[in-house]
């Protein structure tokens, strides 16, 4: 207890630079457990891109190829799936729900997405949350369109507006639908996932605007005006892929094999949780980096706290030699040393987690509204508080050096009066 108030009142003493010392590592750690929950995060957010789908069927391809142009709008399917096996897919005992999706086109960099209104009952995002419209309605009309958060900010779009869909995925297209357009009906609000890059429309709308294509180009001398197209048959033919929704997830493996091995075409049926979870294991290599930049950060608060502790020793030579004068023992200067890391290190731990959670409480709304990233508030998990436990005992370990160098100086140097 002597050898903390000695330490007390010798940072007090010199509370200025204390201080500063208390406000770098306060710093380090928030970094280092704000990247952590930033990390998690991300990573909770990845995983619920979709949630709800008990399976993702396409034609034959890798999970992950599925996965990625099925949910998050990249690249192309390998091959479509007819209408009749979609219909036989849906007819199952197992089957609770279907929604078809239809990729190819796109607006002005944007995806477009072919479906149908149970797209917007059925999908899930973040375990439960469903999409809700900021503005507008789902589509009703054949040439209306849902368009994601992001496609309206980006563009500037309200509900009312025109637009025209490009044929093909480039961001800059010459080859437009521009003699059917559509208008926005609706405007989804941010989820954080590929939907808010989407623009939506109807299957029939996806048959709409192709039939007088064929081969990616017009067919020549055929023109079918919009009007006219009203009163054809859009029956869709084969779309992308389809979200599946079960009336038990104990029947989730028995339909899985029935479809991969469907034997009118080659089908593939994948968890979305499982390919989520392999895609992530592609993705997550920048989590170690971020985890080796925030450790580098605290070890250089602490570097900076045992500099400040040396810079001050030879100012404190006088100190520590009046100390041993009036009987204090070696080992008690090389307490006095550690305990003020100690008590420099615990200050910061405590004033960095405080930090934290006031930063969480403040940024989270707008960080979610703007990114979609959810950052929860909970208590410091297990492995947080190991690193914090860490960090504290690094702290008193990194007092060693100067309380050693204190230790060793003689108490004939220090009561020497240098000229």
């Amino acid at each position: 207890m002597i050898v903390l108030r000695l330490a007390l009142q010798s940072l007090r003493n010199r509370w200025l630079a204390a201080l500063l010392t208390v406000i770098a590592i306060a710093v380090s750690i928030t970094l280092l457990l704000g990247v952590e929950k930033v990390r998690t995060g991300a990573r909770q957010s990845f995983a619920d891109t979709i949630s709800g789908t008990d399976l993702i069927v396409g034609a034959r391809s890798g999970a992950i190829q599925l996965l990625l142009y099925s949910v998050f709008r990249i690249g192309n399917a390998t091959n479509n799936i007819t209408w009749t096996s979609l219909q036989d897919i849906a007819s199952r005992p197992e089957v609770a729900w279907i929604v078809p999706l239809s990729l190819g086109d796109s607006h002005r960099g944007f995806r477009v997405l072919g479906t149908t209104a149970d797209y917007f009952t059925h999908y899930k995002y973040r375990q439960a949350h469903g999409l809700v419209f900021a503005a507008g309605k789902p589509f009703s009309d054949l040439f209306d369109a849902v368009v994601g958060a992001d496609v309206a900010a980006t563009l500037g779009y309200k509900v009312g507006d025109p637009i025209v869909v490009s044929h093909g995925l480039g961001a800059v297209s010459f080859v437009e639908h521009d003699d059917k357009p559509f208008r926005v009906s609706g405007i989804l609000e941010r989820t954080g996932t590929p939907v808010d890059r989407t623009v939506h429309v109807s299957l029939e709308a996806i048959e709409a605007i192709h039939v007088d294509w064929q081969s990616g180009g017009r067919i020549p001398g055929q023109s079918v005006t919009a009007a006219q197209v009203r009163q054809m048959d859009l029956s869709p033919k084969a779309v992308s892929a389809v979200l599946v929704g079960l009336k038990s997830r104990l029947a989730t493996f028995r339909l899985q094999r029935a479809i991969n091995e469907y034997a009118a075409e080659p089908l593939s049926a994948i968890l979305p949780g499982a390919a989520l979870q392999e895609l992530w294991g592609l993705v997550g290599t920048a989590e170690t980096a971020l985890k080796v930049v925030s450790v580098m950060v605290v070890a250089t608060a602490l570097l900076g706290m045992v500099t400040m502790i040396l810079t001050t020793l030879n100012e404190r030579r006088r100190e520590m030699a009046i100390l041993r004068s009036v009987g204090a023992r070696p080992r008690t200067i090389l307490g006095l040393l550690m305990a003020e890391a100690g008590v420099l290190t615990l200050a910061g731990v405590g004033l960095g987690v405080v930090l934290l959670y006031a930063a969480l409480m403040l940024l989270r709304p707008y960080v979610d509204a703007t990114y979609g990233l959810h950052l929860p508030i909970e208590p410091p998990a297990p492995p947080e508080m190991t690193t914090l436990a860490f960090i504290a005992v690094a702290g008193c370990i990194a007092g060693l050096l100067p309380a050693l160098r204190a230790y060793r100086l003689s108490l004939v140097d220090g009561m020497m009066i240098r000229t």
